[in-house]
């Protein structure tokens, strides 16, 4: 694509605005991935609101949008570190997040991600066809919306912008609008409960939550069958056999919401587990002759002539590269160090902080490279990094436990470095999948791809300014993990509560292998189906999608298999882009909405003290509010999918 600002594409405004975009969107995704263990890719609504803000200034371009994007795309997978950080603080380790230690896991981290993800630009990106479906989206979406009125279909692209942003904002306001009246308790926040069947017990239960919603239409028909095939694992099978395995004398019906926490999900963690493994093993070739032709690319460009090439080629130099991944390894060994000398570590605190730095950097090459390959191949949003995350937290506490020679004292403590040290890390893994990403939308709109790494860079560093506040903020508002009489309805933290269970487990010698075992034979079973269908030229069935639907609650997982169904349902009758594009951008508004009224809402929490201090109803309006609220969230969804029709059909018909 012809290059047509490249001057002016670094902009002062464009950083601005990506900052400001990165604040909002990392708030956002911090609170959606506590409550249900994913992330939404900020990248298109960044470019949509980039196109509008910066046409009313004066400033529109296409590279100065992709800029924009660039920034802002930190807030959807930086924000992806609540999926280890919040363990420091359910094993008691932390009560709170402090902000210097909190940001510099995520500052340095995410640089370094930034560094390892370069030299995979020319092997992933350029030299090769992977698909890198959200990098080709956002791309089109850039160039249909940068269109000015006098090129051709440059209209057309003036008014596709308008209505993808208005659809935004219109799922915004609907997701937030009903959030509001749940905090009111005008509706009800989930319909369903744990039920008898026959001698066991099992539970359907449904949370009115548009963001959920949004989400399945963003991940799609596969993984909402997976996600379907998951709870007939776990909610149909696996929870009523062990019920009626176990209860014995005691109430079923009591007794299931137990064995499912405390058994069932260690069965879908074998399930990721195995399915995180077999996706390393499936990358292990691609990745090397990635990293080959990626030091290939490097040499030619110093012999002559490799000066000339062209700006769209031009990354970070590497001595640059190199000069900053190791000043950021300073850092990295203080924190560990700092981190390892209160109490019992201190008299290995160095020897933690020397292994603990060689780890980041092996584990984060390593994690950094797989994440990279499998955002090129399914996207920022379905790439299983909370996989990545539960092998990197066994690498450690297995290294811990080999070296450091865990004792009832000293175990505890290493459990807290090894979530320390993998919080680093998955910072790292995290970057690189959306970095990539990144770089083959700005090939597609011919930008330079080191100037997108320098905004990266400030994208990171805006993200990790913003997730500690936010995180003391809804941990002091709703809590994390079990609840509590402080906190009886806390945000799950699936994540967060699987990775430091595996954690203590190991190196307290309590984990309970046999049931990760099952799950880990499942997924076995679910690769070599998905396999099969794959090769088949068949809709797919990701393990990973299967296990998350085993692991997490009912009520987050049906809206989302809900949401994937009528999504597709609305694309198959909908096959126009254009209008596609707008589905998309209303999907995103449902999870923008929601999520930023939780966050806004926690403040009041926090100051009150009261879990629900907006209430203007007491519980005897709890059935008006159940009933009112499931019918009035299906009109308003139903409204929602027709406004997106309607401004699709005016874009055609233009």
């Amino acid at each position: 694509m012809q290059r047509t600002d490249q001057d002016d594409e670094l902009t002062i405004g464009a950083l601005v605005l990506g900052v400001l975009l990165t604040l909002v969107f990392t708030a956002a995704n911090v609170f959606l991935g506590l409550r249900v263990g994913l992330t939404f890719a900020t990248s298109i609504p960044a470019a949509v609101i980039s196109m509008a803000v910066l046409k009313a200034l004066g400033q529109s371009g296409i590279l100065r949008n992709n800029i924009v994007q660039t920034v802002a795309s930190a807030a959807g997978t930086l924000a992806s570190i609540i999926f280890v950080l919040p363990g420091l603080v359910m094993v008691g380790w932390w009560v709170d997040f402090p902000f210097w230690q909190s940001f510099l896991i995520c500052a340095t981290g995410g640089l370094l991600g930034v560094m390892f993800s370069i030299p995979l630009r020319r092997a992933l990106v350029t030299g090769t066809d992977l698909p890198f479906p959200e990098g080709c989206a956002a791309a089109e979406v850039l160039k249909v919306g940068s269109a000015t009125a006098g090129d051709a279909g440059g209209q057309a692209g003036v008014e596709e912008s308008r209505a993808g942003l208005i659809a935004l904002l219109f799922g915004s306001v609907i997701s937030g609008g009903f959030a509001l009246l749940e905090a009111m308790r005008l509706a009800a926040e989930e319909a369903g409960g744990w039920f008898r069947v026959g001698p066991t017990a099992t539970t359907v239960n449904f949370s009115l939550s548009f963001a959920l919603v949004g989400v399945g239409h963003l991940v799609g028909l596969s993984v909402g069958i997976a996600m379907l095939f998951g709870l007939f694992l776990g909610f149909g099978v696996a929870t009523p056999l062990l019920v009626y395995l176990h209860h014995g004398a005691i109430d079923v019906v009591t007794a299931a919401p137990d064995i499912w926490k405390h058994e069932v999900r260690f069965i879908g963690a074998g399930v990721i587990g195995a399915a995180a493994l077999w996706t390393l093993g499936k990358l292990v070739m691609p990745i090397a002759r990635g990293l080959a032709e990626a030091a290939a690319s490097s040499r030619a460009r110093k012999i002559p002539g490799g000066e000339t090439l062209p700006v769209e080629e031009r990354d970070m130099p590497v001595a640059i590269v190199g000069a900053i991944s190791a000043v950021l390894l300073v850092p990295i060994a203080w924190l560990l160090w700092h981190f390892a000398q209160a109490g019992p570590l201190a008299s290995i605190a160095v020897p933690l902080a020397i292994g603990g730095t060689a780890f980041v950097v092996v584990a984060g090459l390593i994690t950094a490279s797989v994440c990279g390959y499998m955002a090129a191949l399914v996207g920022s949003s379905n790439s299983p990094v909370s996989g990545v995350g539960i092998l990197a937290i066994l690498g450690a506490a297995l290294l811990l436990a080999i070296f450091a020679g865990p004792t009832a004292a000293t175990a505890p403590h290493l459990v807290a470095f090894a979530l320390f040290a993998t919080a680093i890390v998955f910072s790292a893994a995290t970057i690189a999948n959306d970095n990539l990403q990144d770089l083959k939308t700005g090939q597609l709109v011919g930008a330079t791809p080191w100037k997108q790494q320098v905004a990266l860079m400030v994208g990171v560093v805006a993200g990790a300014l913003t997730i500690p506040p936010v995180l003391n903020l809804l941990g002091h508002a709703y809590g994390f993990g079990e609840a509590s009489a402080a906190h009886p309805q806390p945000l799950p933290a699936p994540q967060a509560l699987l990775i430091s269970a595996l954690a203590k487990g190991v190196l307290t010698h309590d984990l309970d292998w046999s049931l990760i075992g099952i799950g880990a034979g499942i997924g076995v079973v679910l690769i070599a189906i998905d396999g099969a269908l794959g090769r088949s030229g068949r809709m797919r069935l990701p393990p990973l999608g299967v296990g998350m639907a085993i692991y997490l609650p009912i009520s987050l997982t049906l809206p989302m298999v809900v949401g994937a169904l009528v999504g597709h349902e609305w694309e198959r009758r909908h096959t126009d882009e254009a209008t596609r594009r707008i589905g998309v951008l209303m999907a995103s508004g449902l999870i923008v909405g929601e999520s930023l009224f939780g966050v806004i809402h926690a403040i009041p929490i926090s100051i009150t003290g009261l879990p629900k201090p907006l209430a203007v109803v007491g519980d005897d309006f709890a059935t008006i509010a159940a009933v009112g609220g499931a019918l009035l969230f299906a009109v308003l969804l139903a409204l929602t999918y027709r406004r997106s029709t309607s401004l699709g059909v005016a874009i055609a018909r233009r």
